[in-house]
């Protein structure tokens, strides 16, 4: 059984940073597609960033240079660094990730873990 459980969420005031993880389980991160999402509320979900083909990474164009993903494959851990953070960043934020990368669709979610940045 799969499972994504992420942590490292919080509040900070803008400016700050946070490190998200998610560590999965029945699942080897490896060279798979996975990514992180975010939704605030009454908004819709949004990619911020993942790790597509060949290990290409991608970022929401609100993110670009502020946010980084990254991955550990001996602790199966995915990871998001967020600097230089600002209000409108605040969501609950979950990884994701496809069975396979050649597949539209992310089947894996993690619970989400909560982040709120003040002004």
């Amino acid at each position: 059984q799969v499972q994504l459980v992420e942590s490292g969420g919080g509040s900070v005031q803008a400016g700050g940073s946070l490190t998200l993880s998610c560590a999965a389980s029945g699942y080897t991160i490896g060279t798979k597609c996975m990514g992180w999402f975010r939704q605030a509320p009454g908004k819709e979900r949004e990619g911020v960033a993942g790790f597509g083909l060949d290990g290409k990474t991608t970022y929401a164009d609100s993110v670009k240079g502020r946010f980084t993903i990254s991955k550990d494959n001996a602790k199966n851990t995915l990871y998001l660094q967020m600097n230089s953070l600002k209000p409108e960043d605040t969501a609950m934020y979950y990884c994701a990730a496809k069975q396979h990368c050649l597949f539209r669709d992310y089947i894996y979610w993690g619970q989400g873990t909560q982040v709120t940045v003040s002004s």
